[in-house]
């Protein structure tokens, strides 16, 4: 019985101990239409508010680009370093109240994150009224 106990509270504490799978690290985009890497993503948390960044791009003729389409704050900002993910908060099991700015045409959409079972991929969904994209980024490792 000693033994039993002893069993079930090891495999109790390495359960509950074990890190929760997060979006939070550093994901690869992928290009719709080549399936290649397009860029790094960092998603991090501020003030209990979640924001990506573009930490890379795989691409040296973007490397030094701006995001000339884009207005406000964004306006003219380099790509390598845009925040691009603004103020999502946790919601269930998705994250979304934010925006995601696409910095190749400057539009700014409604944005929702969801880790997918895997916890390897990341759905990144943009709304734009009844109209949404998709895109499914993997965790860097």
């Amino acid at each position: 019985m000693i033994n039993n106990t002893i069993a079930f509270f090891i495999l109790f504490t390495v359960f509950f101990n074990l890190p929760a799978q997060d979006i939070l690290g550093q994901w690869k985009t992928i290009d719709d239409n080549t399936g290649d890497a397009k860029s790094i993503v960092e998603i991090y948390e501020e003030d209990g508010k979640i924001y990506g960044k573009i930490i890379a791009v795989t691409n040296p003729d973007v490397e030094f680009r701006t995001c000339n389409d884009c207005s406000g704050a964004h306006k003219d900002q380099p790509i390598v370093g845009l925040v691009f993910i603004e103020g999502l908060t946790k919601n269930g099991k998705v994250y979304d109240g934010g925006t995601i700015l696409n910095p190749e045409n400057g539009t700014t959409y409604r944005c929702r994150l969801k880790l997918e079972d895997d916890s390897d991929t990341l759905q990144v969904r943009g709304y734009l009224a009844f109209f949404y994209r998709t895109q499914y980024w993997k965790r860097v490792k």
